[in-house]
């Protein structure tokens, strides 16, 4: 159906939509005459820098985002890498520890062997060194004994006699 119709019998300038046609046309001739087309543009114009410079931002918020993104997993996976570093440094700290632990633990256990030895060694000797003495008494006192009971005053006298002349070819 046309905008502008005329009804049946009656003339199209008397029609209501045909003056609102013409006022309409009228109104926009007026409007573009007096530069409004040229405001318009401008609000159009300075809406679409503002949505650009938006968009800009928005674009340099998303790249900052991104960079402080790729930062922060740069930063995540040194500390993931310095976080192994400082367990595989405890393992091998912890491994030297035992090692030198051992080391030392082997090392008591022998010098205590050792000493162990050392004081029976010692016990032995002193243990000898008794029984010998004892040994040496008990032959002293035994041929003390047999001494007495067969030595005579005579032989007395030449024993001390001979043994006063040893001392004086010693000494000399």
């Amino acid at each position: 159906m046309p905008l502008i119709q005329a009804t049946a019998g009656t003339p199209l300038y008397l029609d209501p939509s045909f003056w609102v046609a013409v006022c309409v046309v009228m109104f926009l001739a007026l409007l573009f005459w007096k530069g409004a087309h040229k405001a318009l543009g401008s609000a159009l114009d300075a809406r679409a820098d503002k949505i650009t410079n938006e968009l800009d931002e928005a674009r340099r918020l998303r790249e900052e985002a991104q960079a402080l993104l790729a930062s922060y997993q740069r930063k995540q996976k040194e500390a993931e890498e310095q976080a192994e570093g400082i367990v595989q440094q405890a393992r091998k700290d912890a491994e030297n520890m035992a090692a030198r632990l051992r080391t030392e633990l082997k090392e008591r256990l022998e010098r205590r062997a050792a000493q162990a030895e050392a004081k029976i060694a010692n016990a032995e000797a002193q243990a000898l060194a008794e029984v010998r003495a004892k040994a040496a008494d008990l032959a002293i006192a035994a041929s003390e004994e047999i001494l007495k009971s067969k030595l005579t005053a005579s032989d007395h006298s030449k024993l001390v006699k001979d043994g006063i002349a040893g001392i004086g070819k010693a000494l000399n």
